[in-house]
């Protein structure tokens, strides 16, 4: 098969590069409104992008009426956030979080999450991730530039909550203690705990 994406609709592009890039990390993204509202909310356009300092990325896409959603206004207005990792266990918690709520309600509160303070910001976390990462808004890159429907976020680590129950020593992480999902095409999701190791070459 061979595709020209020139030609393609923007949902058939869609259909095609999410169905192939796979699979993606799940960011559980936490934000806390002007207003005090807290937010949760999903985004699989998700990764690290540099380690000095630690950065990670998240594109945000707009709502289906092209407005903004609360994620990245909240991001706007304190500029800070939490980016939580998703267990198999709490997947079902993390999809409930993805339903499109009214603006300035709180999916903490609406899906049963129970929520604990960070450290570093002024935010929530979601008290039973394993991993979650403490951050401040480093930029925000309205893409494509002349007519925006993601927004590209970058997020500097500040702290890092980790989950003793899922270390395997005191400087590595087990993947299959983890047990991180991934999204794939359309519903399909994976989990870590399918490893096999490489040898980088000398």
């Amino acid at each position: 098969m061979r595709l020209d994406f020139e030609a393609l609709g923007a949902a058939e592009a869609y259909r095609w590069v999410i169905a192939t890039v796979t699979p993606r990390p799940i960011a559980w993204v936490s934000t806390r409104s002007a207003a005090g509202i807290d937010n949760l909310a999903p985004f699989s356009f998700f990764q690290v992008v540099c380690d000095a300092p630690p950065t990670l990325m998240i594109s945000i896409g707009n709502r289906p009426d092209g407005g903004e959603k609360d994620t990245l206004r909240n991001l706007r207005e304190r500029g800070e956030l939490v980016i939580q990792l998703v267990s198999m266990a709490q997947a079902d918690a993390m999809n409930a979080t993805s339903a499109a709520l009214p603006h300035g309600s709180s999916e903490f509160a609406h899906c049963g999450i129970e929520a604990v303070p960070a450290e570093r910001v002024d935010v929530a976390r979601v008290a039973g991730a394993a991993v979650a990462f403490e951050c401040r808004l480093a930029s925000i890159l309205p893409y494509p530039a002349e007519a925006p429907n993601h927004h590209i976020v970058f997020a500097e680590v500040l702290f890092a909550h980790i989950d003793d129950a899922v270390l395997a020593d005191g400087r590595h992480v087990d993947p299959a203690r983890l047990d991180v999902i991934g999204r794939l095409g359309g519903a399909g999701y994976a989990t870590t705990r399918d490893v096999f190791a490489l040898k980088r070459p000398g």
